[in-house]
């Protein structure tokens, strides 16, 4: 897990070494433990590295493999580098080190672009192919590790973090088409675009290709998440021992590693299913205590640590906690701003932070995390209405009302106002759109709905769809960033077992009553982990998620929210400024959030209209 940089004159002059380490020492958090350049003619590389596999100089980036005319600058994990590269020794390949930056590069020159299909992991990488004259840059299937990238006449450049691209901007612009879908629809990442105009993610499952003979740029996508007919058609016996030899291998191969490893866990399912299952691996491998990192929320309504306690108490597991004050949450969140480098969506992400910053303090480089759960085993309260939909069309409406019944019994979120809202706001996209336009009244002018509503209510027929666009777009992108960001401001490195091509290709290809049944959300993965967990945790009725005490915050922050919000020259350009002024105590929380977020980040990085 590192840091990555690049930049190519276009202009043919020579790559200056100034400029690359000022791209590289700028993200030196990601990657403390070493650093190399690159310079080239008019390319340069750079590389900030946190060891993890082969701790050795051996692992030293950029790195290049023999003669091959290749040089690799490297941010992530492959998992399955070891069975790789016992079969690239087949076809002749030696290696010099225990890294999976040098079985990339072997990888490469074997298979080509083509290489990524068969890496099982994370990451963000470019390859320098001299004999091809060409950069190749690619991004994991999911957009777990973050790649981004800017063109402007003079210099095409990339890196882990937009701090590096700025210094290339003329200006520093705000995207106010993602502003606007920001504050209005509660909704980021939804493609290539940043907050920061003329800055771009590759986004996940993308490949680019900048072609150093005519200096021009092009992204194509390798991946697409296959609805498998082999899984759907499994029994229920079959399916749950796929799922359950897959999600326990997926949890082994992220335990690799040369450094200490442990988990986060908030209390609920998923984070309490990877903790059990690698603390069982990781006691067998070392003899030792894995140790588990819980976030503690002042406001006892938001708190699930007696869950987490659980947990612990059965899998006799080394806990640490931290429970961060509105004291400790004032005092970070400038930090965690210039961090996150994009507005974010609440103080949950602060809970986060902590979680890291306790894993750096206590020398745990390697976190496993639960995320990614939620969006591939439809875990989220949202997804019911494409379970009602599937109900009534499937088995009429005797059914549907039965699974009513269940979803209400099963679930403490899933009352009769909840439902009738998220079966409005799913299967509506016009009516969810004029909520928000009603809720932020005060907005100079809306713009025309979001395309992301309109595809939403349309995957409501097909769950299979629903959790494609989940995990491409609407949900989990934005969920990842955040979490990089944290982690990696800390030097942690996280790795989420969730994610695993493997078991994903599985979970969204499961028919639909193997991850709701009776009003259980993540039926398969409460199948897998009964008798593993106690009961009071696999068959919780809520759930919360890292979760802030946000009323109690939000609370005590409200003077400083408002006048920041009420300041921002670029709340100013989106709002009537009386109409947000008579209304802002009204908002719902959230809503005044996103305001105060926005006016923080337009501060600390300078940004105009």
């Amino acid at each position: 897990m590192c840091g990555i940089a690049g930049m190519v004159h276009r202009d043919g002059r020579h790559a200056e070494m100034q400029t690359i380490t000022a791209m590289t020492d700028s993200i030196s958090h990601r990657g403390p433990d070493g650093d190399g350049y690159l310079v080239e003619h008019s390319l340069a590389f750079g590389h900030r590295r946190l060891a993890i596999l082969d701790l050795s100089e051996h692992g030293r980036q950029p790195m290049d493999y023999g003669n091959s005319g290749l040089t690799l600058t490297f941010n992530g994990e492959i998992y399955n580098y070891i069975e790789l590269r016992r079969e690239l020794a087949e076809f002749g390949y030696t290696f010099t080190s225990n890294t999976d930056s040098e079985v990339i590069l072997a990888a490469y020159d074997h298979w080509g672009m083509e290489c990524v299909q068969r890496f099982n992991g994370m990451w963000a990488f470019a390859i320098f192919d001299r004999r091809r004259k060409l950069i190749f840059l690619s991004r994991d299937r999911f957009g777990v590790k973050p790649l981004y990238y800017i063109e402007t006449d003079d210099v095409f450049a990339f890196g882990s973090e937009i701090r590096q691209l700025l210094p290339f901007l003329r200006s520093r612009s705000a995207n106010m088409d993602v502003l606007r879908t920001y504050l209005i629809a509660d909704a980021a990442e939804l493609n290539d675009q940043t907050f920061f105009a003329g800055v771009r993610r590759l986004p996940g499952s993308y490949r680019g290709i900048y072609d150093l003979t005519t200096n021009s740029f092009t992204t194509s996508r390798y991946y697409t998440i296959p609805q498998r007919p082999d899984v759907s058609a499994l029994t229920a016996r079959d399916a749950l021992a796929t799922f359950n030899d897959t999600f326990e291998n997926a949890v082994r191969l992220r335990l690799r590693s040369d450094v200490r490893v442990g988990t986060c866990l908030s209390g609920g399912l998923d984070s309490s299913s990877v903790a059990t299952i690698a603390s069982d691996l990781y006691h067998t491998d070392s003899g030792e205590a894995f140790a588990a990192i819980t976030a503690v929320s002042e406001d006892p309504k938001s708190d699930e640590s007696a869950f987490a306690k659980m947990v612990v108490d059965k899998q006799n597991l080394n806990w640490l906690t931290v429970k961060p004050s509105y004291e400790d949450f004032a005092d970070s969140l400038p930090s965690v701003v210039r961090t996150q480098e994009e507005p974010f969506g609440g103080p949950s992400i602060i809970m986060q932070h902590f979680v890291m910053r306790t894993a750096r303090a206590n020398g745990i480089t390697v976190l496993l995390d639960g995320q990614g759960g939620d969006e591939t085993l439809l875990g989220y309260e949202k997804y019911y209405t494409a379970y009602i939909v599937s109900s009534l069309r499937e088995r009429g409406m005797r059914a549907t009302l039965s699974a009513l019944g269940a979803m209400g019994r099963n679930n403490s979120k899933m009352g009769a106002r909840n439902t009738a809202k998220y079966l409005i706001a799913g299967l509506i996209a016009p009516a969810r759109y004029e909520f928000y336009k009603r809720r932020h009244s005060y907005f100079r002018r809306h713009g025309a709905a979001p395309p992301h509503l309109a595809l939403f209510a349309k995957a409501q027929w097909d769950s299979f769809q629903l959790q494609r666009l989940e995990m491409e777009s609407t949900n989990l992108p934005v969920l990842l960033r955040y979490e990089d960001k944290n982690s990696m401001a800390h030097s942690i490195e996280t790795r989420l077992p969730f994610l695993d091509y493997r078991l994903v290709e599985i979970s969204l290809s499961l028919r639909q009553s193997m991850k709701m049944n009776d009003g259980w959300t993540k039926w398969i993965l409460r199948q897998v982990m009964d008798n593993r967990m106690p009961d009071a945790i696999v068959w919780r009725k809520n759930k919360f998620g890292f979760e802030a005490p946000d009323e109690l915050w939000q609370r005590a922050h409200h003077d400083e929210m408002e006048k920041a919000v009420l300041a921002s020259p670029l709340v100013r350009e989106l709002t009537v400024a009386s109409r947000l002024k008579s209304q802002y105590r009204r908002l719902d929380k959230r809503s005044r959030w996103r305001l105060y977020s926005l006016a923080l980040w337009e501060d600390a990085f300078r940004v105009a209209a």
